[in-house]
């Protein structure tokens, strides 16, 4: 199957390229083997997205961005991108369901949540360990749970969860979170959750189960007892279907330049896969409106 636009990611970043891409004229094709919205939909409240003053949930926006994208004739299809090749001509994009071709390629990819190698980290995943607390929350309804990280991710995630368990250990290694200040407020100003600051996880460790987790602090080993462990220590980008192809900064985005194309001609790069100091919804829908217009251009010159 041919297009002339081809998007790997149906996240905030590719549904918007993909909505302006079909508006643009062009035939667009969207490959994600998830639900469109990417991280979104695992995002319980989004309050800095703007036209929505009272917030709203992730999954709505992801479903209210996929319908505006189809609206337009863009075409989303649940498959997974194995490999992109472009010998000298289109690319050849190859699905874990089909194989295409397409005039130019967008990858919008996104993150997923890194495992950082704890002792105990894999062995208890799914059995104590989430890197989720949108979706395995209310499994520890009443329960005693370990919030790993300080940014904003950990501190929204840490107050979704105080909704559900008996107590929260927010443990940060540093002194001061990193997330912005309206956050810390309102973790500072949560009763059901205590910070154990300067510590260093060593180990989470149990039976069947997830029954605590050591840490390191001012010197001192100390156990704490929790029922689950939620890890939001940051993120890996998925860039494993294009290794070798575009340039890439020390933690594994894409480069691009400011026109938003990588090394490789035809080759864009948007949203939070691509290398840039700001990772919100807002600056992945810009990437998504602001791609299509170099796509255009490049277009030109292909015949």
């Amino acid at each position: 199957m041919h297009c002339d636009v081809f998007i790997v990611g149906a996240g905030p970043a590719g549904l918007t390229a993909a909505m302006y891409g079909a508006r643009a004229g062009f035939s667009v094709i969207v490959a994600d083997p998830g639900l469109p919205g990417g991280q979104t939909t695992m995002t319980h409240q989004i309050d800095n997205y703007p036209g929505f003053p009272d917030g709203i949930d992730g999954f709505t926006l992801g479903d209210l961005f996929s319908a505006q994208a189809k609206k337009w004739g863009a075409e989303i299809v649940t498959e997974n991108v194995v490999s992109v090749v472009s010998p000298h001509g289109p690319w050849q994009i190859k699905t874990d369901k089909n194989e295409y071709t397409a005039k130019a390629l967008i990858i919008a990819s996104g993150t997923q949540p890194k495992h950082i190698g704890f002792p105990g980290e894999e062995e208890f995943v799914g059995r104590g360990v989430s890197y989720c607390g949108t979706c395995d929350g209310p499994l520890y309804r009443g329960k005693t749970v370990a919030v790993l990280g300080g940014g904003n991710t950990a501190l929204q995630e840490a107050s979704f969860l105080s909704r559900f368990v008996e107590k929260i250990y927010l443990i940060h290694r540093r002194d001061t979170y990193r997330a912005q200040q309206v956050l810390a407020d309102d973790i500072n100003g949560n009763p059901k959750i205590t910070p154990v600051l300067n510590a260093s996880v060593k180990e989470i460790y149990g039976g069947d189960l997830v029954r605590g987790i050591r840490v390191l602090r001012e010197g001192k080993e100390e156990d704490i007892a929790v029922d689950g462990v939620f890890i939001f220590l940051g993120h890996t980008p998925n860039t494993l279907f294009c290794e070798g192809l575009p340039a890439v900064d020390d933690n594994g985005r894409l480069i691009t330049n400011e026109d938003l194309e990588c090394s490789s001609p035809g080759l864009f790069a948007i949203g939070d896969v691509r290398s840039k100091k700001v990772y919100q919804v807002a600056t992945a829908v810009g990437d998504g409106a602001a791609v299509i217009h170099s796509v255009q251009e490049y277009l030109k010159t292909v015949k």
